[in-house]
């Protein structure tokens, strides 16, 4: 699938602040007059999206004990099932700003296959998402890097979700699991259409301010791909 130069999905472990950011970057695009659409993934309402909160949940059993094949089917349909609406708000020329998207899916899912396996999986997991369902491709993607110890923190901090009864899910629960994950993602952001923003201040010990974090997003997505926040004429 070609890529859409106005699709702009934000990535990030569990607690790394994806909605947060997405919530300042959309004010900002309101504030410049930028036609844009919001989704957010999984969408816990859809067909699939009811299946991968039960996953979620742990209807289908503990975290090790669920092939990632079958998660990753669930996660990808999901996005299927928003294919149209997707390429309306594109065809529309509208900014298209995702909370996930299909490399939330690799990196949580491929994290869950053992190291010599992986590779094959992710590539499997392409190959679906992209030129079986030939979803529209993302043109810039940007990761919110987090310690994996303090985004689980952070994710304790979270209201009660529809989609659970638990505190956190499945993959939330599981320290190792959300390593793991960052370390795809990181393995993944070495590619040409990714941005990485560290949201942890070593130095200091803490995350930085959200405000803060959102400057160097603007920055960043201004530098690699201006007409996404550019001011509309009237």
């Amino acid at each position: 699938m070609p890529l859409h130069n106005k699709f702009l999905a934000i990535e990030g472990i569990d607690g790394a602040g994806k909605r947060t950011q997405i919530d300042l970057l959309c004010r900002q695009l309101r504030k410049r007059r930028v036609a844009f659409t919001r989704f957010s993934f999984p969408r816990y309402n859809s067909f699939y999206g009811r299946m991968v909160g039960r996953f979620l949940n742990g209807d289908f059993g503990r975290l090790a004990h669920v092939d990632a094949h079958f998660s990753a089917l669930l996660y990808a349909g999901d996005r299927l099932e928003a294919k149209r609406e997707l390429e309306r708000a594109l065809q529309g020329g509208r900014v298209v700003v995702a909370d996930r998207y299909a490399a939330s899916n690799l990196a949580h899912q491929g994290a869950r296959v053992p190291p010599k396996q992986r590779g094959a999986f992710l590539k499997w997991l392409l190959e679906l998402e992209y030129k079986v369902h030939r979803i529209p491709r993302e043109g810039l993607i940007v990761l919110l890097r987090v310690p994996a110890a303090q985004a689980q923190r952070l994710v304790e901090r979270k209201t009660q979700r529809g989609y659970t009864r638990k505190k956190k899910d499945i993959q939330e629960a599981d320290l190792k699991h959300l390593e793991a994950a960052a370390k795809v993602y990181d393995r993944l952001a070495q590619g040409p259409r990714w941005l990485t923003i560290e949201c942890f201040d070593k130095a200091a010990g803490r995350l930085r301010p959200p405000e803060e974090i959102h400057r160097d997003v603007v920055r960043e997505i201004d530098a690699r791909a201006r007409f996404l926040l550019r001011r509309q004429r009237r």
